[in-house]
């Protein structure tokens, strides 16, 4: 992007931001951290792959000595969550004066630090046609968030976005974390079966729908040639009237219904975005009113 977005005044907002979610909530994302199914006790659960910072002592070497892998001790009450954040990156994500794609990496950057701050690992990634785009991949602590955060002013909108073909075949883990699409979620394109896949894999799924207010409310009047935004050669030239803006407001609810209406069904959760709101009002009201922090 040719602005910085994610710099060192917006990671000062954003930890001043922390401090004013962890004083006034009980629980991060909806009570889904900190599972019941591991923990700290002396009794044994289940193995995981080392990864790099964790406790040395629980590695197992009897299990080393018989695979060449090194694998920790999981124990009752403690589990460390995964929160996977995809990033819709099409070119339809720069629309707007209030730029969506802006907002979608700030967004994205909250969410990331919030997640570390509860000692959550953290991966972002880019939805990319039918492909994800590893951007942060196993995120641990705040060190590792503000040497790797940067990472999000790399990402280029561009083309289309196919994210049902992008998350399906990928890793996803199981019941260990929430999993986040931010996207105008503006498409011909199937995003139910993503929806659907994050599901069954017991994740807790948050789904944020970023628009803009020209989007939302269009003032748009008379002779006008429109592009999609994916598909430069598909035009649109009408005389823009009231009954046609009307007509496409009701489409923008239908559109917006049904992503609420699909989640709710999924027991995941949803929330509308405008990209002209200050993410501190997002963060510290909306999410909390909203119940998804709680």
């Amino acid at each position: 992007m040719a602005k910085k977005v994610i710099d060192d005044e917006f990671l000062s907002r954003v930890e001043t931001l922390q401090m004013l979610v962890k004083n006034n909530v009980a629980g991060m994302f909806g009570g889904n951290h900190k599972s019941k199914s591991y923990g700290s006790s002396c009794e044994f659960s289940d193995y995981r792959e080392y990864i790099p910072g964790d406790d040395i002592t629980k590695i197992d070497w009897n299990v080393y000595a018989r695979f060449e892998n090194l694998y920790t001790k999981l124990y009752l009450d403690e589990r460390q969550m995964h929160t996977r954040i995809y990033i819709d990156a099409s070119r339809s994500m720069g629309f707007g004066k209030g730029r969506k794609d802006e907002q979608a990496l700030k967004i994205a950057a909250t969410l990331a630090y919030l997640s570390v701050c509860e000692m959550d690992k953290v991966s972002i990634y880019a939805i990319r046609d039918n492909h994800l785009e590893e951007i942060i991949v196993g995120m641990l602590g705040k060190d590792a968030y503000v040497s790797s955060i940067g990472k999000l002013n790399d990402i280029e909108f561009s083309g289309d976005s196919r994210m049902s073909d992008a998350i399906v075949p990928s890793s996803v883990g199981y019941g260990d974390g929430m999993s986040i699409i931010i996207s105008d979620f503006l498409t011909d394109n199937d995003y139910e079966r993503a929806i659907d896949h994050l599901a069954s894999k017991k994740r807790h799924v948050l789904c944020i729908q970023v628009l803009s207010k020209e989007e939302i409310a269009p003032r748009a009047r008379g002779k006008m040639h429109f592009f999609d935004s994916e598909e430069l050669a598909r035009t649109y030239r009408k005389n823009i009237t009231r009954d046609i803006i009307k007509a496409y407001r009701q489409a923008v609810d239908y559109a917006t219904g049904r992503i609420r209406n699909f989640c709710a069904v999924r027991g995941a959760d949803y929330m509308l975005v405008q990209s002209e709101e200050n993410i501190g009002e997002v963060f510290f009201k909306r999410l909390v009113n909203e119940g998804v922090l709680k």
